[in-house]
């Protein structure tokens, strides 16, 4: 004996009940026309993940319960009542608390409810949750073949319910997820299957939601994986795709599987492809920021996006990131120079448009820029400032008149140090860049590059835009290194600091002058009320700015300087 299991990498939307409840359906005909007897979707499928504070809201709870129960009889009426269909939803105890749950559907009814814990609201990820009260493992036979089922954080813990089941009563542990991506995770996540593999002595059949959410962006990469760690079959990343595959009874029979692509729900409209089996480096990360960045306009109702682009590499990254997301047609570039505008610079941006198809338009700023002056007769910071502030009103009024939303192209590294302007090169929607220092930005400009001469395309990114010093040109001859640390040096210190939460002491200690130290902190540290100011954006990084790391604004707490 044994059975067909389908697991569902889907892309969900947070609250559309309706259009993940007809996702389901759908993809739960594509599986069981291939002979699945099993259709597992990832964690709160139903309502979309991660749903924050709606877990709070009585009516969207209701409104959840009644989504599950309609579907299971919506399936009934399709044919498809004979299948075990997994969906992950939104529940509550009987106190009325939230609870992440797994509804059991066949025959027209929820057969079973899966209660994982409370869910009152927290972050994405929490490795000491602890588990609802109360609550059972979920144990489960079809076709001869045991199963263990657990959600999320089970595959966390060695000593969960889910997990002493399977190690006493199952031949599989099922494990439905929603685990956003963060650069290097899918490696983590593939050892700890192997890992709950050997120690249950089950196959781990593992199903990750894909798709962007505001900041968070889930990159797939559903897997089968043997007691003994072999990794059986896999999904591609950052794509949705069927893995379906064949469980034996008979343990010494050997596992099948096969894979459906999901072309019709293919919404990608650019050139790269961002459907990857990449488990780390470049390519992992430019597709996670392009479906992030395609995700959040499309997902939010919006058809195109304006970016002004300044011939520098961060504008070209985000021009670049946002054709491969949205098409060239939906996206729309501005030249915006001033009288410090050097003719490289307008040439590169020049080039960036005809490399990449955008549409392409110049607005000099210098008339505005006098007129301002005229009133007000600015110096210094103030006279820089003012440039950003009248190109940043430029693409907002382009913004409000055509109905493009503004990408924001500032990078994390610019972030951290307060390197830019509030209402001027920090206005915008989206930020795609926001979690990329900028030794990263290069690198995946760079790959972006090599990628498409591989593959016969047009490289995107004028090699000048990479190559030239980076500057704001707000001034004559301005460099960035000349408010800035080399970014090399910079981005080693934030990553200190910033990920592995080093004071000053740490950070001398592993090496890095004293006074450098000193000063990029403080710069950080002080720079928190414009980062609170800052358009989301695609996280990618184990902390993100917004999403894991708030420091107080109004704070005297400064790291002592041991110099």
């Amino acid at each position: 004996m044994s059975v067909r299991l389908a697991l569902a990498q889907v892309n969900p939307c947070v609250g559309d009940l309706a259009g993940n409840s007809a996702l389901i359906r759908e993809v739960t005909e594509r599986a069981v026309a291939e002979g699945a007897q099993i259709v597992a979707f990832p964690e709160m499928a139903l309502t979309g993940y991660p749903v924050e504070d709606l877990a709070l809201r009585r009516s969207f709870q209701r409104a959840a319960q009644k989504a599950l129960e309609q579907l299971a009889v919506d399936l009934q009426r399709l044919g498809l009542g004979d299948v075990l269909v997994i969906v992950g939803s939104l529940g509550t105890d009987h106190d009325g608390r939230a609870t992440n749950c797994a509804g059991l559907l066949r025959g027209g009814v929820v057969e079973q409810i899966y209660v994982k814990h409370h869910l009152p609201n927290y972050g994405v990820f929490d490795e000491h949750r602890l588990f609802s009260a109360g609550s059972q493992p979920c144990v489960f036979a079809e076709g001869g073949v045991r199963f263990s089922l657990a959600i999320c954080e089970d595959i966390w813990h060695s000593d969960s319910p889910a997990q002493q089941a399977a190690t006493t009563d199952a031949d599989v542990f099922l494990i439905i997820n929603a685990s956003p991506f963060e650069q290097n995770k899918f490696n983590v996540r593939r050892q700890l299957c192997a890992d709950r593999a050997a120690e249950t002595n089950c196959i781990v059949a593992y199903v990750n939601q894909v798709g962007g959410q505001d900041e968070l962006v889930f990159d797939g990469g559903s897997m089968l994986v043997s007691p003994d760690g072999e990794l059986l079959a896999g999904s591609v990343r950052f794509a949705e795709d069927i893995l379906l595959v064949d469980l034996p009874a008979d343990t010494d029979t050997t596992v099948t599987s096969e894979r459906i692509a999901l072309p019709d729900r293919d919404h990608w409209s650019g050139p790269f492809d961002v459907g990857i089996t990449d488990t780390e480096g470049p390519g992992e990360l430019y597709a996670a920021l392009v479906l992030g960045l395609h995700d959040y306009v499309t997902k939010n109702g919006v058809e195109s996006v304006v970016v002004g682009i300044s011939g520098g590499i961060d504008s070209a990254l985000v021009a670049a990131l946002a054709v491969d997301a949205l098409g060239p047609n939906n996206v729309h570039g501005v030249m915006m120079p001033s009288q410090y505008s050097s003719e490289h610079s307008v040439a590169d941006a020049q080039g960036l448009a005809e490399r990449t198809g955008l549409a392409a338009r110049k607005i000099p700023i210098a008339p505005m820029f006098d007129a301002y002056q005229d009133a007000l007769n600015l110096t210094g910071l103030a006279e820089e400032n003012l440039q950003a502030r009248i190109r940043g009103a430029i693409l907002m009024a382009i913004s409000n008149s055509e109905g493009h939303l503004v990408l924001a192209p500032g990078n994390k590294s610019e972030l951290a140090v307060g390197y830019s302007t509030i209402y001027g090169d920090a206005v915008g929607g989206f930020g795609p860049i926001k979690d990329v220092p900028k030794t990263l930005v290069w690198q995946l400009a760079r790959w972006r590059n090599q990628w498409a001469r591989d593959n016969g395309k047009t490289e995107p990114i004028p090699p000048n835009s990479i190559e030239k010093p980076p500057s704001a040109e707000l001034r004559p001859g301005q460099l960035d290194t000349d408010s800035l640390p080399d970014y090399a040096e910079l981005d080693a210190v934030l990553t200190g600091y910033i990920e592995n939460m080093s004071g000053t002491e740490e950070l001398v200690a592993a090496g890095y002058d004293s006074a450098l130290a000193t000063r990029i902190l403080r710069m950080t540290d002080f720079a928190e009320y414009k980062r609170r100011q800052y358009p989301p954006g695609t996280k990618i990084t184990k902390v993100a700015f917004g999403r894991d790391r708030r420091l107080p604004i109004t704070n005297r707490w400064r790291e002592p300087d041991i110099s």
